[in-house]
């Protein structure tokens, strides 16, 4: 189906709202660990950052089947998308287990249901990472130098959280890779903020090609 000025402005909306999405979630997960905030807006942080992170993997993808189709975005946007979904509850279940809990701490079970929910999340997350990666691989505007570090980065996080289930890596004497995960989906969002213009260019570009190619020939 030929493109339309109207399908190209939709998908600049979703690649804009997904690098806005993916810086925020870059501000937003620090925050929460390193600033010293009221319970109300530990909270709030929480909610949000998985949306942010959800709608960061849709815009990325969005962009990374520009110039042509890409089936590992597209399967690396749902998956992150999941992990997002999956962040928000893990979070909150936390928040609320503790809450309920008070001074007197929550019991291992409890304890356990979110450290479920956290290895399911980097299943998810781990996987979208990786499926971005290797979309990136070939692409003009992302290309090995993001693709390549991607892969092992994605592969870490997951191998390293199925080993050690359900503690988590960094309490079984392991790595955290999360925050390396985090780095390198900030320098995604930045990537992709670089390429917005080549994203505008590269659709007007097809438009032209589709009526050119409907044009009647001359004579």
């Amino acid at each position: 189906m030929p493109l339309r000025k109207d399908d190209i402005s939709f998908t600049l909306l979703q690649i804009r709202l997904g690098i806005a999405a993916g810086l925020a979630s870059c501000l937003v997960y620090p925050a929460m660990i390193f600033l010293h905030l009221p319970y109300a807006g530990i909270v709030v942080l929480a909610a949000v950052l998985g949306p942010l992170l959800g709608v960061a993997g849709l815009g990325l993808g969005k962009l990374l089947r520009i110039p042509r189709r890409s089936v590992s975005a597209k399967m690396a946007a749902v998956f992150t998308f999941t992990g997002g979904a999956l962040m928000t509850a893990m979070l909150l279940v936390q928040l609320a287990v503790k809450a309920r809990a008070g001074s007197s701490g929550a019991s291992s079970e409890l304890i356990g249901v979110w450290l479920g929910l956290d290895v399911a999340l980097d299943v998810y997350l781990g996987l979208g990472t990786g499926l971005f990666a290797l979309a990136m691989l070939r692409h003009p505007r992302f290309g090995p130098w993001l693709g390549i570090p991607g892969l092992p980065i994605a592969a870490g996080l997951l191998v390293l959280n199925l080993y050690t289930f359900p503690t988590p890596p960094a309490d079984a004497g392991l790595v955290d890779l999360g925050p390396l995960v985090g780095l390198w989906f900030l320098a995604a969002a930045v990537q992709a903020w670089r390429s917005l213009r080549w994203a505008e260019t590269t659709l007007a570009r097809e438009i032209l090609g589709d009526k050119a190619a409907g044009a009647p020939d001359a004579g």
